[in-house]
Parts: C-alpha cells; structure tokens; sequence
C-alpha cells in the first residue's frame, strides 16, 4: 500500500490517478475540509488527522505501507521533516512531489522574504491596507504587527467554519474577511484589490498550482507592491515534479 499525505490538490489528484491505475492507496488530510475533497479521489482509505510522529510510524506498520508520497503544501514542514526521517528509521522509500516553483520577474514592486514575521514587518512598511493571502495560520502574527502600525489587514480565507471562527476570534469583522475558495484568476484577483483599495499583497510563494502568479500579475498592473514568503529549504531526499515522474517511479515496483 502506498500512502500520500495529500494536504494539497495535487496530492488530491495523485492519489486519484494512482487509484485508477488499481494502486492500493492510503490518503492523509489534516481538515475534513480537505478530508470530504479525498473522498472523491477513489483512494482505499482516506484518514482525517494531523498525525504525530509515532501515529505515522504505527500507520505504517499496521498498514504495511511500502512507499510515502508527501504531496503536503510547500510550507507544511514539519510532516516532511517527520516523514523523511520515519522512512529513514524504517527503510522504507520517501518521495516528495514539489510543486514547480513561480519564476518571479524582477521588479522593485516585488519584495522576496524568508519568513512570515519578516513578512509582517515588510506589508506595515509598504502601506495601511494590507491584503493577507497566506492563509488562517498566520493571521496572529499579521494582526500583531498590524494593530502596532495601525495597518488594517484583510485576510482572504478559505469559507470553513473553524476558520471563520478563528477570524472571529482574533477580532476581525465580516468587512475584513474575504472567504473565498483558490484558486482564482487575474481578474477576479484585480477586482478584490481595487475593492479593498489595497496597498500590499502577501503571499506564500506556493508555485502557479496555489495562484501566485495571477495574485503577481493582478498587482503589478495596479502597481501594488507585493511581499512574497519565500519556500523554506528542506533537504528532500527524492524530489519530483510531475505525475508521470511519480508513475514511473511506482511503476518500477516502489509501493508494492
């Protein structure tokens, strides 16, 4: 059996073709959000659950898993570090699907950044009106730096309850809370922009599969700056970046 942490459409979308080639398939989701979306990837189980490191070495014995295939989102480390070093312990293959990463051009609206607190500081001292695309987790530390600057941030999130919920919780208000599914296009990106009459855009730079190069083009036409949080590196020890890579790989007998 194989099993593909699958926080992401693409490990969605893996976990499916594998299944229709007749793989045996275990697909992980920390949210049931992203639990109801396996669901219909026709994998064999799908389990809901922000596994711990010895949850993932149970599973993997009980299950008789052959191969890991971490298709987590980019910045979701810590289930990477986790998984490469249980593998490791174990002797068993880690493969980690990557997304293609944005070629971002140069531009002095563009301002690269290694972190999300360094991110915060950067959006304050670029403008009042501060567009937050980076997702619920770092609401905390945007809100933080925000309120010290007098900055009004905006947090476009996915429409989930639990999420909505913390927005309320951290003292935004609904004229504050964009809930909205990505990925979405220039023009839609545009239109939010000029109705928000946003000064900055943050992103994660999460490759063109999670939209960032529609959020780039949108801002550059309307001259607004853009902070993008840079991946973290993580020494992978395979890496590949496309589906047909991964069917090959399967194909020569890992996972079985």
């Amino acid at each position: 059996m194989i099993l593909v942490l699958a926080g992401t459409s693409d490990g969605r979308q893996l976990a499916k073709e594998l299944s229709q080639k007749g793989y045996d398939i275990l697909a992980t989701a920390v949210s049931e959000y992203g639990g109801n979306l396996l669901q219909t990837s026709g994998a064999n189980e799908v389990m809901v659950k922000g596994l711990t490191p010895e949850e993932l070495r149970q599973i993997i014995g009980i299950k008789g898993i052959r191969l890991v295939i971490d298709a987590t989102h980019p910045f979701a480390q810590e289930i990477s570090r986790q998984a490469i070093e249980i593998t490791g312990e174990l002797g068993i293959p880690y493969l980690r699907f990557e997304r293609k990463k944005l070629d971002l051009p140069e531009n002095k609206l563009i301002h690269p950044v290694k972190s999300i607190e360094e991110a915060a500081q950067k959006a304050v001292s670029l403008g009042k009106n501060i567009f937050l695309t980076t997702g619920s987790k770092t609401l905390e530390t945007f809100l933080a730096t925000g309120k010290e600057s007098q900055c009004r941030i905006i947090a476009r999130v996915l429409p989930d309850p639990k999420v909505l919920e913390k927005c309320f919780a951290l003292g935004l208000t609904p004229k504050d809370i964009v809930a909205l599914q990505g990925p979405f296009s220039k023009g839609l990106n545009k239109e939010l922009f000029l109705q928000y009459q946003v000064d900055v855009v943050v992103s994660k730079e999460s490759g063109p599969t999670g939209g960032v190069d529609s959020k780039v083009e949108a801002a550059l036409e309307l001259n607004i700056p853009l902070v993008i949080v840079q991946r973290p590196p993580l020494d992978y020890p395979l890496v590949m970046d496309s589906f047909s890579q991964i069917e090959t790989f399967v194909q020569q007998g890992k996972g079985e």
